[in-house]
């Protein structure tokens, strides 16, 4: 990426900005292709998904990702550049797009700002293949028209735009000062006219849960014990060790539900986990609040996590910390997060790392669930990047089972529907190599006045199929309550 030397609020006009694009569009013509431009500026405070929820558009792909707990988060809609595949090798093609167009941007302002310069946002199924009909394909990477991120005290707005050879200068210049000056001082107030890119569309209906009528559906509770029951039949004939079943729950509501209002609820729930939502454009969203981390990286150091075994919370402090003891000294739950520990160390190794880790598992507390957790480290070599980290860790056995094949081969069979990107790989990149994927866990799919809800459970030898069912029936309620209030 070639990152110029141009401030833009030294040369804050729209004479001064269309000039600029006029040379990148130049460099485009040398280079025979478009040439994606990036301009950074540091704003006052914004709150990224207040902004992405005011100029909302269903018809407009978006990302957003969030750590309430850790004061970061950033969101991004429109699009300046992206990219599909499918199949094994879909992160290494994702990767290979990535680079290609960093080797042609021009990055200009704040970049090395938190949150700076362009980023790509990335979210892969949890299969390498989807079936016809699912809303978002096996890999997507895009880079946004705008983007918004907080970090702390600081905000950085990003303008991205494609310029081609013979791009309408005046067009590119009055959408990027339309974007900038909107980011430098941000109302909240949705403007009909226009959104930071262009035209607005008339609003989503908005969350019915002050007293419109919703129905709730779900699965026989028969389905689910039947399938672990099938589970625990395979484990005891030593064909897999664990495997992971989920249940899907389906919602119905009178009036259309928006999905941003109803992850604002999850982030108010779920302050500690990953708020997200991915919209594909065409009216559907996936939205959850993800405990798990897959991966994180940032100035060489790589950070993910083993989090399996579980047990509901107390109702007070003493109850609650009986429950901590019953799950620290369970062998089930020992042994199920053995196995996903162990995975995720052998996987680092295997890329050549060194994996440092705690040799006893602490606790993760959540709202309504508690489990049984263990940071990973490990330094980056030269020769290992983000996606080869994300690659090598999806799925992990806390999400699919083990061994990784043998328990993903069957999990379509059990569970009867299809994951699509539960508990697949979310996250963003940055143009530095850093970024960060989560797993896409207490999710909902939601389109229209409909949301589909998804929770699952591990299974090992000694599991109860009724406690499995209950364990996912305690998540689904603690999602419905952050959705609906």
């Amino acid at each position: 990426m070639t990152i110029l030397p141009l401030d833009p609020v030294a040369n804050a006009t729209p004479e001064a900005l269309e000039a600029f694009l006029g040379e990148c569009a130049a460099a485009a013509k040398r280079a025979g292709r478009p040439r994606l431009v990036s301009i950074s500026l540091q704003v006052g405070a914004l709150d990224p998904l207040a902004v992405l929820e005011s100029i909302f558009e269903p018809a407009q792909p978006h990302f957003y990702a969030e750590r309430p707990d850790l004061e970061t988060a950033i969101a991004g809609a429109e699009v300046a550049a992206e990219f599909e595949t499918h199949g094994p090798d879909r992160f290494r093609a994702v990767q290979a797009w990535v680079d290609d167009v960093l080797e042609h941007a021009i990055a200009v302002g704040d970049v090395n700002a938190p949150f700076g310069g362009p980023h790509f946002f990335t979210s892969f199924t949890f299969l390498d293949e989807t079936e016809p009909g699912e809303p978002f394909p096996a890999a997507r990477v895009f880079v946004p028209r705008w983007q918004v991120a907080r970090a702390g005290g600081v905000t950085t707005a990003v303008a991205n735009l494609l310029v081609a050879p013979d791009a309408d200068l005046g067009q590119l210049a009055a959408r990027v000062w339309r974007a900038h000056a909107k980011f430098r001082g941000f109302n909240y107030r949705r403007d009909e006219s226009e959104t930071a890119g262009g035209v607005a569309s008339p609003r989503a209906a908005t969350n019915p849960g002050g007293g419109a009528r919703t129905t709730i559906t779900t699965q026989e509770t028969g389905r689910y014990v039947t399938a672990v029951e099938r589970a625990l039949a395979l484990i005891a004939e030593k064909t897999i060790g664990k495997i992971v079943l989920a249940r899907d729950l389906n919602i119905e509501a009178a009036a259309p539900l928006h999905p941003l209002e109803l992850l604002n609820g999850l982030r108010q729930r779920f302050p500690s986990c990953y708020a997200f939502s991915l919209a594909n454009g065409r009216g559907q969203s996936f939205i959850g609040a993800s405990p798990e981390r897959l991966v994180r990286v940032s100035k060489g150091l790589l950070e993910t996590e083993a989090l399996a075994g579980s047990i509901r919370r107390g109702a007070g402090a003493s109850e609650d910390a009986g429950l901590a003891a019953e799950l620290a000294h369970s062998d089930k739950d020992q042994r199920e997060h053995g196995l996903v520990l162990e995975a995720v160390a052998g996987r680092l190794t295997a890329l050549g790392l060194t994996p440092e880790f705690p040799t006893v598992p602490g606790l993760r507390k959540l709202a309504n669930v508690q489990h049984l957790h263990t940071p990973v480290r490990a330094t980056l070599g030269d020769k290992v990047r983000l996606l080869d980290a994300v690659a090598a860790l999806h799925p992990t056995p806390a999400v699919g089972g083990w061994p990784v094949a043998a328990a993903v081969a069957r999990i379509r069979q059990l569970e009867g529907f299809p994951r699509g990107l539960y508990a697949g790989a979310i996250g963003w990149m940055n143009a530095r190599g850093g970024g960060e994927f989560f797993v896409g866990l207490r999710s909902a799919l939601v389109e229209g006045n409909q949301a589909r809800l998804y929770a699952g459970a591990g299974i090992v030898a000694g599991s109860s199929p009724e406690k499995e069912f209950a364990e996912t029936e305690l998540k689904f309620r603690a999602m419905l309550d952050a959705l609906l209030g």
